[in-house]
């Protein structure tokens, strides 16, 4: 059984997956959504018939005093309809505060150019918003 993550954004959402034995985090892609749930919901539903998930993690937006962002409330009601569409399957939240800075940093230091960045930030995200999870779960 696999755990997805979910960096859920504004406009585009990363996921990232695990192996079946839940050892290693590897990026799938980012979703260009642009705001319609519906959207990433159908993409969620090709995920589900693809891979056995037994958890989704989604990475919840804090303020680096552990507030929560304005972003913490759409991503909330995002996570009430996962739960009401996929009530079978275990959802976590784990706290995404600097992943995206991360991500950044990573493909910065890789020297990946602006275009491709913007591409995969969010997928890369997501695979740390997983190995989060992962590293809790140990």
């Amino acid at each position: 059984m696999r755990v997805l993550g979910i960096d859920y954004g504004d406009s585009k959402v990363g996921l990232a997956i695990t192996d079946p034995l839940g050892i290693t985090a590897q990026g799938l892609e980012t979703v260009m959504y642009k705001g319609n749930d519906k959207m990433l919901l159908k993409k969620l539903d090709e995920l589900m018939e693809n891979y056995e998930i037994s958890t989704i993690v989604l990475g919840m937006p804090y303020q680096m005093d552990g507030s929560k962002t304005e972003r913490a409330e759409a991503t909330e009601k995002f996570l009430h309809k996962l739960r009401c569409k996929y009530n079978q399957i275990k959802l976590e939240t784990v706290d995404e505060r600097l992943t995206t800075v991360a991500a950044n940093k990573t493909l910065n230091f890789l020297e990946v150019n602006k275009r491709k960045k913007r591409e995969i930030e969010d997928t890369l995200a997501a695979v740390y918003i997983l190995e989060t999870y992962m590293n809790k779960a140990k």
